[in-house]
């Protein structure tokens, strides 16, 4: 079982930037591939970012490819989505959420468990 907890989230204008952070609880975070999703209002959850459980490989959504970089501290049972440039259409509740193997996997319905997300709202 594996509890995650996201923080970081908030209001910032449009070009600012915001760091993500999702605890994870247990002894074996390093067997777990982590992934971030978002879901706007009344639209599906969308993949945006993922990592595989070495951190060594990542995987992106067209469209925050070259603004966001996801990473994760391992010793610290801990992943990150560093946004940068944000727009207004960034706008969501931001999830991560886990699955054991080596990753990175891009679909949300591989992924086991999940955050109870964070806001964040990217004004113009």
């Amino acid at each position: 079982q594996v509890q995650l907890v996201e923080s970081g989230g908030g209001l910032v204008q449009a070009g600012g930037s915001l760091r993500l952070s999702c605890a994870a609880s247990g002894r074996t975070f390093s067997s777990y591939a982590m992934g971030w999703f978002r879901q706007a209002p009344g639209k599906e959850r969308d993949f945006v970012a993922g990592i595989s459980w070495s951190g060594g490989s990542t995987y992106y959504a067209d469209s925050v490819k070259g603004r966001f970089t996801i990473s994760r501290d391992n010793a610290k049972n801990t992943v990150y989505l560093q946004m940068n440039s944000l727009k207004p259409e960034d706008t969501a509740v931001y999830y991560c959420a886990a699955v054991a193997g080596p990753g990175p996997y891009g679909s949300s319905s591989l992924y086991d468990y999940w955050g109870q997300g964070t806001q964040v709202t990217v004004s113009s």
